[in-house]
């Protein structure tokens, strides 16, 4: 039987919570953003030896970069369908329903504009935490972060307000 490596199973005990928020934040769907921090796990699990310092941006990053690679592969095997089917009970992000013009909005944005706000602004990283994170440099993280702001100004589903027009 492997056994986890030292100090594996308090990080993903302490870290989860956030990351898991990082991750539905990028996929803006529980089951993607649990199956993308389940692979970021499983991938910082066998490098675990080789982090050097705080593992939170590291598994961050491979949750990033992992979600580009998804995106770029995606699966196209599943129809959309008009009807969604029941759900047995409210989940949390249900209860969030006054919010739900941001994931909105930000789904509609480039995946690095959406990254790049999402690392800023929901987990507070500093312009640099980020630059390092996404491999760039500090002026395209600004550079993005305006680009996206300014598309959410424009997208006339939101008002000044944050609500519905």
């Amino acid at each position: 039987m492997l056994h986890s490596p030292e100090g594996f199973e308090e990080f993903v005990a302490v870290a989860s919570p956030r990351l898991l928020r990082t991750a539905f934040l990028l996929t803006r769907d529980v089951g993607h953003a649990e199956d993308l921090l389940q692979t970021a796990l499983a991938k910082a699990w066998r490098a675990w030896h080789r982090v050097d310092g705080d593992p939170e941006p590291y598994v961050r990053r491979i949750i990033v970069t992992s979600h580009a690679t998804w995106w770029r592969r995606r699966w196209r095997g599943e129809e959309p369908t008009g009807e969604l089917p029941e759900r047995p009970g409210e989940s949390p992000q249900e209860a969030v329903g006054e919010r739900e013009w941001l994931w909105q909005a930000l789904g509609r944005l480039p995946r690095r504009q959406r990254a790049v706000l999402v690392l800023r602004f929901y987990e507070d990283l500093t312009e640099a935490q980020v630059a390092r994170l996404l491999g760039c440099s500090v002026g395209t993280v600004k550079s993005q972060a305006s680009k996206a702001l300014a598309k959410l100004r424009l997208d006339d589903t939101i008002t000044f307000e944050g609500v519905w027009r």
